[in-house]
């Protein structure tokens, strides 16, 4: 026996197999994946972005009081440093990013709680339209609740991965105090379009992690009865200039869009004038849209408000038409369903809610921007993700093309701790 030992190949401990690891990390790549898709969408997106950019400045070059020009460039600088960050999401493991969630978690409440003290100095946090929700980093205003959108799902994810309290209707109590804190502190800014995106979130990624559909139906029936009450009420206190839950222009939006559906014409030049005209201006635009020069005269004398943000997208469907709503939804549900793909094969219970959660965060943006724009929806003053102007909201969506991406890339473990069912 010892000679047989003594006459085995040593192995020589103090060589690193250098290549073998090289191997076996590259081995562990899938570059065949669904990211991809999310990435592509995301650019072909951010590209029809910067044409819809250039049209808002109509035939001046001016959206509002900008030139569009400058606009169109420092969304160039913008996409370029968000693909940087969403380069740096994709690198690091998603296994460190759910050990970080609750640092993550935690900036982030401190930066919302930041924006609403109010001695701090409007040269750091600029109000806008009464509105504190930006802080002035110098080259961009950045916006926490856009921040807010990714620790939220990272957040519940990381909670939900090993857990199977979810199961059980009391359960559902955590999860939902995790999305009450930053929707609160969103909704005080004020901003409701953003603390809107946070239940249906929620209520998908506790469909992925198995949590009863008849505790979640049953839930979502009693908020949605509290929700309209919360209107009812809101409604009928407006009538004698009271607003004790919802603020005056929330109130006066929701009334925008039932005097739209009574034909009620008499506020149009006031709470219903932004809804009116991107309405005229995307139904202009018919099946195919117009030729640029036309389509640029009609953007200059619409008069819509933000139209190279909120309402981007009636700037695009009077431009390209019907033809032109349908590729920009089609690049959505493309977004989407690359996540879900990305999703479906992850393994990791970790990786698996975070492609959902930001899947259903895309989706759920998209779908509420371009139902405010054609009139379905009340005005929320939400952007549409990749298109709208601004900084912090196009960084942000590139994190989350990053962090989707970083989970396709990964290989399925052969081995992993138990986490909840699937089924």
């Amino acid at each position: 026996m010892l000679d047989a030992i003594a006459a085995a190949p040593q192995v020589d401990l103090k060589r690193r197999p250098e290549g073998r690891v090289r191997a076996s990390v590259a081995g562990r790549i899938r570059w065949a994946n669904a990211g991809w898709i999310v990435l592509l969408a995301s650019l072909g997106l951010a590209a029809i972005g910067l044409y819809g950019i250039s049209l808002s400045g109509g035939i001046d070059g001016y959206a509002g009081p900008l030139n569009a020009a400058r606009l169109v460039q420092r969304q160039v600088m913008f996409i370029g440093m968000g693909l940087c960050c969403g380069l740096i999401a994709a690198l690091v493991h998603f296994k460190y990013v759910a050990r970080m969630s609750w640092m993550i978690a935690a900036v982030t409440i401190a930066m919302l709680v930041f924006v609403l003290i109010p001695f701090v100095p409007d040269v750091i946090v600029t109000p806008r339209n009464g509105a504190r929700r930006w802080i002035n980093f110098g080259l961009l205003d950045f916006q926490p609740s856009e921040l807010a959108k990714v620790s939220f799902v990272i957040a519940i994810a990381a909670y939900l991965r090993y857990r199977e309290g979810h199961r059980k209707l009391f359960g559902l109590a955590p999860p939902a105090l995790i999305a009450i804190v930053p929707m609160v502190l969103i909704l005080v800014e004020p901003d409701l379009g953003t603390s809107l995106l946070f239940l249906p979130v929620l209520l998908a990624m506790l469909i992925a992690a198995g949590a009863r559909l008849a505790h979640l139906f049953g839930t979502v029936a009693l908020g949605a009865v509290f929700a309209v009450l919360i209107v009812v009420v809101s409604l009928s206190q407006a009538k004698h200039d009271r607003y004790p839950l919802l603020r005056p222009h929330q109130v006066n939006r929701i009334l925008a869009v039932i005097e739209q559906h009574q034909g009620d014409e008499r506020h149009l030049q006031s709470r219903g004038f932004q809804g009116n005209q991107a309405q005229m201006l995307a139904g202009s635009g018919g099946m195919f849209g117009h030729e640029e020069h036309k389509s640029r005269a009609l953007i200059e004398f619409s008069r819509v408000p933000e139209k190279q943000n909120d309402m981007i997208f009636a700037v695009i469907v009077n431009r390209f038409g019907l033809v032109g709503a349908l590729v920009v939804a089609g690049l959505y549900i493309a977004w989407f369903w690359g996540a879900m793909v990305v999703a479906a094969v992850a393994t990791h219970p970790f990786a698996r809610l975070l492609a959902v959660g930001l899947g259903t965060m895309v989706l759920m943006q998209a779908t509420i921007n371009m139902g405010m724009t054609i009139g379905l929806l009340p005005i929320t003053g939400i952007t549409l993700p990749f298109v709208s102007y601004g900084g912090s909201s196009l960084l942000i969506a590139f994190v989350m093309v990053g962090l989707i991406v970083n989970v396709a890339l990964r290989r399925p473990e052969y081995l992993w701790r138990p986490s909840f069912e699937f089924a």
